[in-house]
């Protein structure tokens, strides 16, 4: 066993296959640990997924855009941090796209995406 592989093996996140399959476009909901000095909770991160680079691989990230008071909100969270505790895909997005950076410079009705009632 070489050494990458035993980095894949200790310090990658187990749960990697329990995730929902989700694209660019649907809006998910991400459960994740946040650390304040000795105490941790989970805080939930709810918005839009805008872009996806490597799905579910070790060096693979996602990124969620949401709007909080005002203003637009981004976080990338890679797929195996072991701060991501859980995802749910609260709406699936009908896109034609893989990045949604223009969504930056929308806002209110403009920025919105339709639902896709016909994907499973």
């Amino acid at each position: 066993m070489n050494l990458v592989d035993l980095v894949d093996k200790n310090h990658f996140n187990h749960d990697i296959e329990k995730l929902p399959s989700f694209r660019s476009g649907d809006t998910v909901s991400v459960h994740v640990r946040i650390t304040e000095g000795a105490k941790s909770r989970i805080q939930v991160f709810q918005g839009t997924c805008i872009a996806i680079k490597k799905f579910k691989s070790p060096d693979g990230h996602f990124r969620v855009r949401k709007i909080s008071g005002g203003m637009g909100v981004e976080r990338v969270f890679p797929f195996h941090s072991p701060n991501v505790k859980k995802i749910e895909v609260i709406s699936k997005g009908k896109t034609r796209r893989a990045k949604h950076y223009y969504l930056r410079e929308r806002s209110g009705k403009a920025a919105r995406i339709a639902v896709d009632y016909d994907r499973k």
